[in-house]
């Protein structure tokens, strides 16, 4: 749930100096409690024992295509899921001849496919028929049921470079976006004649790179540059599977889109989706430099997957898997020690030149980004961006492995959400990873690497599960993420949280992480009831912030003294924006009450601000936004205040 910022009513605050006014609820000095207790070292992620792409990319070459293996080309082993579905022809038995040395290739018919049936088969066999036939189903389904809108964006993927389709997830940045790329589109319509002649787009795709713009050129190479080695050709040759239209008479092709199917289905494989594939590069590139928009920017890129089941022109399986090859391959792009200076030089650019073309500044640019309303952002919408990205990372296919297998992380796959979580170490972003993988038994998704279960709409929310201890520390003077950010996930685990830095961090998840939290520095707030979990909270340092919806929830509270904020967003008179199970030990330190919602207090009202199974102690100082004068009154259990103009 995105929570909207809170009014800024300070000015009317005024604090009121307390010592101990009240009086205190303990026997004796008041003891403070240990912090929660450590929870060991931190998670990892270790590397797969097994050959990484990001380290053979350059296999993955076009020019292989007839000869690719398993053995000899990346693209074709990070699918090799698709061998427990459909067994195609081996390229030698189709080309009839030994394969060449690798990078010689005799000048033969472009065609290794010839002689086998023109049945839709390519003479393969199908190994799983639930699966296969559930593949072709959902696109006789999806074709039949498709909707004006849904036929129209089918075409407009078709024939747009998919560059340009993917920028329409910018949202509030999309003129901007597109006026600095300079990038162009011929296809801004359905033709009347559409149906019996193909129509090419004329424009630039991802715009105008180099010298030639000189204020957007460095980004429009970055984005061209993380295809490289992209190429879904080894992959469509090597598994030889039809595009469904091939399969199933009743699969419905787009009308507008018929003169774009080939007439030549033995060299026309369906798997992989190179369309899927390429809006997953460009969405992933444009996510780097743009992550205020990542979740968002990533949703359209599989959305332009799913373009292409409602066109007729691909099947789930062939979607996924281009998801999965264009993962990997931005991924090896972008370990790769020789595009370093150019994707900071690009992320640099990107951010100056969009802030100067937005009238924003570092402050107020990320909220500029997410301003967007459903009328003008149809990827404004949270909840509906994260269904679908569920539903289109999997498709509902049926399980067909171990449902329970222990997740693994590819090597160089951190470098997919490093600008968006940019305070977390590579191996902390490969534990989120980790902890926010797809589960395991779909179809084509088990790899050996783990690139199909990879779920970096979650990622980009932060940790799922908490084990040993996580410490956080965000550097406010970076700006951007390490300033502010917000995680969203549902945290479980039995470690504990230790946040550190200037920086603020939101959670906002149904957590259930038992080992606690503990605040040293900078700003942590809830914005959900459960947000610190089920553990103890712990504030050393910096501002601790309950605002939710509902009381925010601790096990037990303890603030010591000094620079230490307790600030609570007061939802009712009498209901207690936190809420302790047990202890809550006030140590000293300063707590800030404000209203923000609809709530206002008059002059001469009782406000429970806390409330705990036990409260000891007392705070230094406590503020009351819009009055003068405040009157403590702790009990053995909640504290109340009086407020007065």
């Amino acid at each position: 749930m995105q929570v909207s910022p809170r009014p800024l009513i300070l000015a009317l605050s005024i604090a009121v100096a307390l010592s101990a006014c009240g009086g205190t609820y303990h026997e004796g000095p008041l003891v403070i409690p240990a912090a929660p207790a450590d929870q060991g070292a931190a998670d990892t992620a270790p590397v797969p024992s097994v050959t990484a792409f990001v380290d053979t990319i350059a296999t993955n070459q076009r020019g292989d295509a007839r000869y690719a293996t398993l053995e000899t080309n990346a693209g074709v082993r990070v699918l090799a899921g698709m061998l427990d579905i459909w067994t195609p022809l081996t390229q030698l038995v189709d080309a009839g001849q030994t394969a060449p040395a690798v990078g010689t290739f005799p000048a033969v018919a472009a065609s290794a496919w010839t002689g086998v049936p023109n049945d839709g088969t390519n003479g393969g066999t199908i190994r799983n028929a639930t699966v296969h036939n559930y593949n072709i189903d959902y696109v006789v389904k999806a074709t039949t049921g498709r909707t004006a809108e849904q036929t129209t964006l089918a075409y407009f993927d078709d024939r747009r470079g998919k560059g340009y389709s993917v920028t329409d997830a910018m949202g509030p940045l999309t003129a901007a976006w597109r006026a600095s790329t300079q990038q162009t589109t011929t296809i801004n319509n359905v033709p009347a004649d559409a149906t019996t002649v193909l129509y090419n787009d004329g424009g630039n795709n991802n715009g105008v790179g180099g010298t030639a713009n000189a204020n957007f050129g460095t980004v429009v190479d970055f984005v061209n540059m993380v295809g490289a080695n992209g190429s879904t050709e080894p992959a469509k040759r090597f598994y030889k599977y039809a595009r469904p239209f091939r399969w199933s008479s009743a699969v419905q092709v787009v009308p507008a889109l018929l003169p774009a199917r080939s007439s030549t289905p033995a060299t026309d494989g369906g798997f992989t989706s190179g369309h899927s594939a390429e809006a997953m590069r460009n969405a992933l590139a444009m996510a780097y430099v743009v992550p205020e928009r990542f979740q968002e920017i990533l949703s359209r890129g599989l959305e332009l997957g799913e373009s292409r089941i409602l066109a007729g022109m691909h099947s789930p399986l062939d979607v996924l898997s281009g998801r999965i090859h264009g993962e990997a391959v931005v991924a090896g792009n972008l370990a790769d020690p020789a595009n370093q200076a150019l994707k900071a030089n690009a992320y640099a650019q990107a951010h100056t030149t969009l802030m100067a073309a937005t009238s924003t500044t570092a402050t107020t640019y990320a909220s500029f980004a997410q301003s967007g309303t459903l009328s003008t952002d149809r990827f404004a919408d949270y909840a509906t961006n994260k269904a679908n990205y569920i539903r289109r990372s999997t498709y509902g296919f049926p399980q067909i492995a171990s449902t329970t297998a222990a997740a693994v992380v590819p090597k160089g796959a951190e470098v997919l959400i490093e600008t968006r979580l940019p305070y977390l170490s590579a191996e902390q972003r490969r534990v989120v990873l980790k902890t926010t993988a797809l589960a395991s038994g779909y179809p084509v998704m088990d790899d050996a690497e783990g690139w199909g279960r990879l779920n970096l709409f979650a990622a980009a929310d932060g940790y799922a599960a908490f084990k040993g201890n996580v410490v956080v520390n965000m550097d406010a003077s970076k700006g951007g993420f390490n300033a502010a950010d917000r995680w969203r996930n549902n945290i479980s685990g039995t470690g504990k949280l230790v946040k550190q830095g200037t920086g603020a961090l939101k959670l906002g998840g149904n957590n259930t992480w038992t080992g606690g939290t503990e605040l040293t520095a900078g700003i942590l707030e809830a914005i959900s009831s459960t947000a610190f979990g089920a553990g103890d909270v712990y504030v050393s340092g910096g501002t601790l912030v309950a605002n939710a919806a509902t009381p925010v929830k601790a096990a037990k509270y303890t603030q010591l003294a000094g620079a230490t904020v307790l600030e609570i967003n007061a939802l009712s008179a009498t209901q207690a924006g936190l809420t302790v199970a047990g202890d809550a030990t006030i140590g000293g330190g300063a707590l800030s009450i404000k209203f923000p919602g609809s709530y206002k207090p008059k002059a001469g009202d009782t406000i429970t601000v806390l409330g705990a199974g036990r409260l000891q102690g007392t705070f230094t100082t406590i503020t009351v936004a819009g009055f003068a004068k405040v009157t403590p009154t702790y009990s053995g259990t909640t504290l109340t205040l009086t407020v007065t103009n």
